[in-house]
């Protein structure tokens, strides 16, 4: 399997890549071997994440230095362990011997976790309130500790009240445990001062490379408040360091939307005593200006000039960043320093030898956030990385109005059902130490792109189509005037969406990934504030549009805007705990707003694709959360308006599309990820009622259905919401990837029999 790097995209660090395989072909307990462009070999780590139902390979996920990889790699399955020759009889390499060196070491005591790499050494706290503690990246302390912050504003009529807490850790799982990378799954709610209040779950991942200096963390919070009282103000993750040196020598660099903005904390200008103008100008090229021969002079200036300890990024909306400083001193405002348009969301903090570098992925993207420094010129100095920046107005989770519009506006049924009550949000950061005063703005740059475009491996469209990767699609193909059209209209309605993304500004915390549902021909923009017409969240799938784009062409930015609306779809559209876990929230003006609460928007389906290329972590929490979404049916019918409970025989309903379809999607993911064939059961017993059905599957799609035993009970041929529902929103798609995995022929021919008479 031949791999390469997406275009924009940038090598560095760690990465983690998919390969799929057919069925019979590689055993669970063969190896993989990576070479690079010159045939010499990559040390690789490697994890299965999809088998077939014989239990041979499906998916796998595959880690390895980027850097070392370059632009082309080959990926190839080794025999079993038991084999360990080429086909030429030469002798290979064991599988341990293969991945990695084994210098990485991962030791667990009663309270924490120790883990020692060529690069980094840092110690994983069991419990408390430290994500991580003395961290040491090349021999040299950067970090004390990490702990997540949280500020809540709470109302009471015009009264604001704002209040602190801090993540507590309650669970610490290893995901990987090396001999390459290492990760870390920490669980936890904030804590509340002074009641110590819970609040606010969490979901903490860091991320470990064998010799990598990069860490990378994935930051979830998902929310649990009131609505009418508990608003976001401020979120995120706290980094306390030690720099070395002067005031003088301590440095901040921020990369802004043209070069970086750069520091001291205390600026060496002064006209009386006169300091040489050359001293001031190396310290702004990032020198250090100890060994100077006017050190005491320095010294006796820097006591009486400013000392700027607080620097603070604020990108408050997708067009505009500030960034502003104030002294240490209290009742002494802030500065602006500089006004901006998209800043990099990345920023330095050094002294005499070092210092820390971070920097947030969709930085401008997911405003409003920010980035800020405390303490520069004390021992001390607290580095925030604020996912949500308490510089802006704090965020309201209500709703936009206190009456449902059905009819009017689409909202699907007349009850209220906004809820954000288990929604979520995934954010990425990553983390270097560096040595001498400051990064270079060259490294700076270099560093933002390697946040903002890391780097992502795939194969050719035409691998992924031999292979059946995700199940039936077509290659492109220009060969008749119709296909020429076809692809045409295709391509132009990425561009259009792509162009709306921007020209409408469809940025922001909670929006960044969607797009818009219906357009508003009259006003000349889309129905933002119309009820079900705003919002698209999954509606007729466009997940599943952009990845199949994606698979056909292997373009760049396809995947980008399919990646984006992966971490909306799943985490904002979906209900991660509470009584609606494992369903989703039908299109609105506020994403949570609808009252109808569906399996067809929280589906695996949509995100399946995303896990098995690049083996994304988070994504496992959410399929195990879909894998039962048939036991919400019981609070939640779907056709609760259409029929009376009391004439019903089995507790709920599931239209065949796009409850019941919806569902086997969730099945089939847990069914190939774990094996285990209750999944299976769940699917094919489904299939076999729908046999008995007098048309089968085109007998109309209303279903009785009981959670408990996963059966369907046929209740004619009435339609409540139209055929096209049945079809429309991922159906065809599960069930002709299910076909790959059923040696059923009559399950088979049902499908092509609907697509006749559907058609």
């Amino acid at each position: 399997m031949k791999l390469h790097l997406l275009e924009n995209r940038n090598v560095g660090g760690y990465t983690t890549f998919g390969s799929v395989w057919e069925k019979g072909q590689v055993l669970p307990e063969s190896g993989f071997v990576l070479t690079g462009g010159q045939g010499e070999r990559i040390p690789l780590q490697s994890r299965v994440t999809a088998t077939w139902p014989d239990g041979s390979v499906k998916w796998a996920a595959h880690t390895a230095d980027s850097g070392k990889m370059g632009h082309q790699v080959t990926l190839e399955a080794k025999p079993e362990q038991g084999d360990k020759t080429d086909e030429g009889g030469a002798e290979r390499e064991g599988a341990e011997q293969q991945t990695a060196p084994k210098d990485g070491v991962l030791t667990e005591s009663a309270d924490c976790f120790q883990l020692n790499c060529q690069r980094v050494s840092v110690t994983i706290p069991k419990t408390g309130s430290m994500l991580m503690r003395d961290l040491y990246v090349d021999g040299q302390k950067r970090a004390e500790g990490a702990m997540l912050v949280l500020l809540l504003e709470r109302r009471e009529g015009r009264t604001r009240t704002e209040i602190p807490g801090v993540g507590m850790i309650s669970k610490v799982t290893v995901e990987d445990a090396g001999p390459l990378y290492w990760s870390f799954k920490l669980e936890g709610s904030h804590v509340l001062e002074p009641d110590a209040e819970h609040i606010i779950p969490f979901v903490v991942r860091l991320y470990f490379g064998l010799d990598s200096g990069q860490i990378n963390i994935t930051h979830t919070f998902l929310y649990d408040g009131d609505v009418n009282r508990d608003f976001l103000k401020g979120l995120g993750i706290r980094f306390y360091t030690t720099l070395q040196g002067e005031s003088y020598n301590r440095h901040i660099k921020i990369g802004t939307d043209y070069g970086c903005f750069h520091e001291s904390s205390v600026l060496l200008s002064s006209w009386h005593p006169r300091i040489p103008m050359e001293i001031y100008r190396d310290q702004i090229r990032g020198k250090a200006v100890d060994q100077n021969p006017e050190a005491q002079d320095l010294r006796n200036a820097a006591s009486d000039m400013p000392s700027w300890s607080r620097y603070q990024l604020c990108q408050d909306s997708d067009s505009h960043f500030v960034i502003r400083k104030k002294t240490d001193e209290e009742n002494c405002c802030l500065i602006d320093c500089l006004h901006g348009n998209r800043a990099k969301g990345t920023m330095a903090v050094g002294g005499t030898d070092g210092g820390l570098l971070i920097g947030k992925r969709d930085f401008w993207q997911k405003y409003p956030s920010g980035l800020e420094a405390e303490g520069l010129d004390r021992e001390q100095t607290a580095l925030t990385c604020w996912i949500y920046t308490p510089a802006a107005e704090a965020y309201d989770f209500r709703h936009y109005a206190a009456t449902g519009y059905s009819q009017t506006y689409y909202e699907g049924f007349p009850e209220m059902g906004a809820d954000p009550v288990g929604i979520a949000n995934t954010n990425t950061l990553v983390l270097e130490g560096f040595g001498g005063v400051i990064p270079t703005d060259n490294e700076m740059e270099e560093f933002g792109r390697r946040v903002q475009k890391p780097a992502v491996y795939v194969a050719d469209p035409e691998y992924y189509h031999q292979k059946r990767a995700f199940g039936y699609w077509s290659l492109p193909s220009e060969e008749t005037p119709v296909e020429r059209w076809l692809e045409e209209q295709l391509d132009r309605a990425v561009r259009f969406y792509e162009n709306e993304i921007e020209n409408r500004r469809w940025y922001g915390l909670f929006n960044y990934g969607d797009i818009m549902h219906t357009y508003d021909a009259v006003r000349h923009c889309w129905k933002y504030d119309m009820g079900g017409y705003a919002w698209q969240n999954t509606e007729l799938v466009p997940t599943l549009w952009l990845w199949l784009m994606f698979l056909r062409t292997g373009r760049e930015d396809v995947f980008s805007l399919a990646e984006a609306m992966c971490r909306h779809c799943s985490e904002v559209d979906i209900y991660h705990f509470g009584k609606y876990k494992g369903l989703g929230s039908r299109h609105n003006v506020r994403h949570w707003g609808c009252a109808c609460k569906e399996t067809r928007v929280a589906m695996a389906g949509h995100h399946r694709y995303y896990y098995y290329l690049t083996g994304e972590r988070r994504l496992e929490d959410i399929f195990g959360e879909v894998k039962d979404a048939e036991q919400a049916l019981y609070g939640t019918d779907p056709l609760r308006y259409f029929y009376n409970k009391e004439d019903m025989i089995s507790p709920t309903h599931a239209r065949t599309g796009p409850d019941w379809s919806s569902l086997v999607s969730d099945w089939m993911t847990q069914w190939e990820r774990t094996g285990d064939p209750a999944y299976e059961n769940k699917i094919r017993t489904g299939i076999e009622d729908i046999k008995q059905a007098p048309l089968k599957l085109i007998s109309g799609p209303d279903f009785e259905f009981d959670p408990a035993t996963s059966h369907l009970r046929y209740i004619g041929d009435k339609t409540t919401g139209g055929t096209h529902l049945q079809i429309c929103m991922g159906a065809a798609q599960v069930w002709t990837e299910l076909t790959l995995m059923l040696d059923d022929k009559e399950w088979e021919e049902m499908l092509a029999q609907y697509g006749r008479v559907y058609f």
